[in-house]
């Protein structure tokens, strides 16, 4: 039988179930070792999740480069060059220059007084060109000659004296010391003469100049002052520009593997594209008689009758050369041409990827194609429409086609 509990008993159990309550707590608390577990396991996840993302990165770097490496070189299509006919003969631009060519500068100081030919003047050597007016040299002058009189009246009066005691001194009827005085008066003054002379006929040149006049026949071609310009004397200020216009020289360089074809006395072929159809002849007059190192070519001047005035210097010709027969030729696009500062060029493919760079000189050019006679060979790919930016040895992506060279009329 259960006994009633005492008082005493009663009041303890509300103590032992308020400590309970009060301890609770603590019981449910987390520990040092489990939070820095919890700290560890956060961070590393931090760490794995950093290293994942650089190594993604890292990897689209790579696969960005690559891309990058395998699109970066131009893809090219390059194919054989079709062979040509049997060359006889083969084209080069020429520079067409007067026989002539002479810049008219004022030899003296002055105002221009008037001119006579204005340009496009066809004029005859020495015919009057212009007049400057030069006072300050007429004044000198007119001094000059004043005292080239005075010198001349000295050295005749030094002369006589000299004369005169030249003849007493034999006689002794005056001293020796005095006869040498006036004999070194006169030989004195005749040298002041003669330096009068050269100051007058210095002076009376300058005056000369006041005229200009052709040093040519020939044609005015610039004509840079007016009347009442100053005028002064030297390099400084071109008054008339000429040319003579009879014959003119056209200069070209030659390959040199057909430098020995380039021969004195050869008739060349020339046509302008301002004379379409028509065809001047001119004779191979002189040759450098040296390769240039740089452009490995032979430079030769080409004169030409231009009586009837039809062409003009400064124009670009087209000269046609005579070549040994049997040489070969090759036909590729036009599109396939390089035009750069250092000349004409090709670029073929070597080594499979690789773009090299030749010079190369042309034949006929029908406007499509044009004809190659010297540069490349039979095992030669020439690469078809070359990117602007294509250098020497630059990688190239070739691209298989089956296209062939574009056929010509040549």
């Amino acid at each position: 039988m259960n006994q009633p509990s005492t008082p005493n008993q009663q009041s303890d159990r509300p103590k032992q179930t308020a400590a309970h309550h009060e301890h609770a707590p603590e019981g449910i608390a987390i520990s040092p070792r489990a939070a820095l577990v919890g700290v560890f396991v956060v961070a590393l996840l931090a760490i794995v999740l950093a290293v994942i993302g650089i190594l993604s990165r890292i990897h689209t770097d790579k696969v960005l480069a690559r891309t990058t490496d395998e699109l970066a070189p131009p893809t090219v299509i390059a194919l054989p060059a079709k062979r040509g006919g049997t060359m006889t003969s083969f084209v080069l631009p020429g520079n067409l220059t007067a026989y002539t060519d002479s810049p008219i500068y004022a030899r003296t100081n002055g105002y221009l007084l008037h001119w006579y030919y204005d340009i496009g003047a066809h004029v005859k050597k020495g015919a009057l060109l212009a007049v400057i007016s030069t006072p300050e040299i007429d004044q000198q002058l007119q001094q000059a000659r004043a005292d080239l009189a005075t010198a001349q009246a000295n050295a005749q009066i030094a002369k006589i004296q000299a004369e005169r005691y030249s003849k007493l001194v034999e006689k002794n009827a005056v001293s020796r010391q005095d006869t040498d005085t006036f004999v070194s008066q006169a030989a004195a003054t005749a040298a002041a003469v003669r330096s009068a002379q050269a100051n007058v006929q210095r002076l009376t040149e300058l005056q000369s100049f006041e005229r200009v006049y052709a040093p040519f026949d020939g044609v005015v071609t610039a004509r840079n002052v007016d009347t009442g310009q100053l005028i002064d004397q030297g390099a400084t200020t071109e008054l008339f520009h000429m040319q003579a216009l009879q014959t003119l020289r056209v200069y070209t360089n030659v390959p040199q593997m057909y430098s020995q074809s380039a021969r004195v006395g050869e008739t060349v072929s020339l046509t302008f594209p301002e004379h379409p159809g028509e065809t001047y002849q001119g004779k191979l007059v002189r040759t450098a008689n040296a390769i240039d190192p740089t452009s490995r070519t032979l430079l030769v001047e080409v004169d030409v009758e231009n009586r009837k005035g039809e062409l003009m210097p400064g124009a670009l010709a087209q000269m046609h050369f005579k070549v040994p027969a049997g040489t070969p030729s090759y036909i590729v696009p036009v599109s396939a041409l390089i035009f750069r500062r250092e000349g004409l060029q090709v670029a073929k493919l070597v080594d499979g990827n690789k773009a090299h760079l030749v010079h190369v000189t042309i034949g006929e050019d029908d406007g499509a194609t044009v004809q190659i006679v010297s540069g490349i060979s039979d095992a030669d790919k020439v690469i078809q429409d070359p990117p602007d930016s294509l250098i020497e040895g630059e990688t190239v992506t070739p691209e298989n086609s089956d296209h062939t060279p574009a056929e010509g009329g040549i």
